[in-house]
């Protein structure tokens, strides 16, 4: 499965914007670019919460995909929102276990201007 077009090709991340630029052996990355139609506020660039959400959720499922070889749909998520997103956006993800049906991933989410931590996340997903 080529992974990175896989994700680029979900309709929801795509309208986003989301870009997974990398996804081997259980890690992911990727970002992206900020727009004034993902802010929260009118008067600065501010990702919306369900943005940055989206962001960790994609490149943590990337992250399982690239072990299973097959698409992972999201049991539950959790996120700590730390810092304001504002700017562009990146993230990088790491299974922490895939095994049975399950598979959990732990998601960091930074802004790329300067890699301020600006959210957490673990994800879990349905892997068989």
């Amino acid at each position: 499965m080529d992974i990175e077009s896989f994700f680029e090709e979900m309709p929801f991340a795509d309208l986003l914007g989301v870009e997974v630029t990398e996804a081997a052996d259980g890690h992911a990355e990727g970002q992206l670019e900020m727009r004034e139609g993902l802010s929260w506020n009118a008067d600065q660039l501010m990702a919306h919460g369900g943005v940055t959400f989206t962001l960790a959720d994609t490149v943590g499922g990337a992250a399982l995909v690239s072990l299973v070889d097959q698409p992972v749909p999201t049991i539950d998520m959790r996120i700590d929102y730390l810092d304001a997103g504002t700017g562009d956006l990146y993230a990088e993800a790491d299974v922490v276990r895939c095994g049975g049906d399950v598979g959990t991933v732990d998601v960091d989410v930074f802004t790329a201007e300067d890699d301020t931590l600006i959210a957490d996340a673990r994800g879990v997903y349905k892997t068989g």
